[in-house]
């Protein structure tokens, strides 16, 4: 498996790594034009594309690559989502591009326990992937 145009983007060897692990071969077209981007700067980016087309990827391994874990407990990123199965799919993808990266992520969405979430948000999470209406109830 040839992830060169992978690492041509400037992913690290470890998100190289689990990309290799879920059977990524080389990158979709939004994840060449957006990954670069977001891993130099820090910019507010538009990215449409097709479902299935990668871009869960295309802006979640720039921000995994970017944040890391600071042992404090202050949401580093934050990722606006318009279902709940959506805020679901996304935390686990991220979580499972992270590798050894000892970052929390957590979904947050209505229909589950605001308590709970409220617990976890306060023991530390580095990544909340949550719907407009939840965030906002946060």
């Amino acid at each position: 498996m040839n992830l060169e145009k992978f690492k041509d983007l400037g992913l690290s060897e470890e998100i190289l790594k689990e990309l290799k692990k879920k059977g990524f071969e080389e990158p979709t077209e939004i994840q060449e034009k957006i990954i670069p981007i977001l891993l130099k700067e820090e910019v507010d980016i538009v990215g449409q594309a097709q479902t299935g087309t990668g871009k869960t990827a295309a802006f979640g391994l720039p921000i995994l690559e970017r944040i890391s874990f600071t042992g404090t407990k202050k949401v580093q990123a934050l990722i606006l989502v318009p279902t709940r199965e959506l805020a679901i799919q996304v935390s686990e993808e991220l979580n499972s591009f992270k590798g050894k990266k000892r970052l929390q992520i957590i979904p947050v969405y209505g229909g589950q326990s605001i308590i709970d979430q409220i617990r976890k948000l306060n023991s530390g999470v580095d990544i909340v992937v949550g719907t407009p209406g939840r965030i906002n109830d946060h």
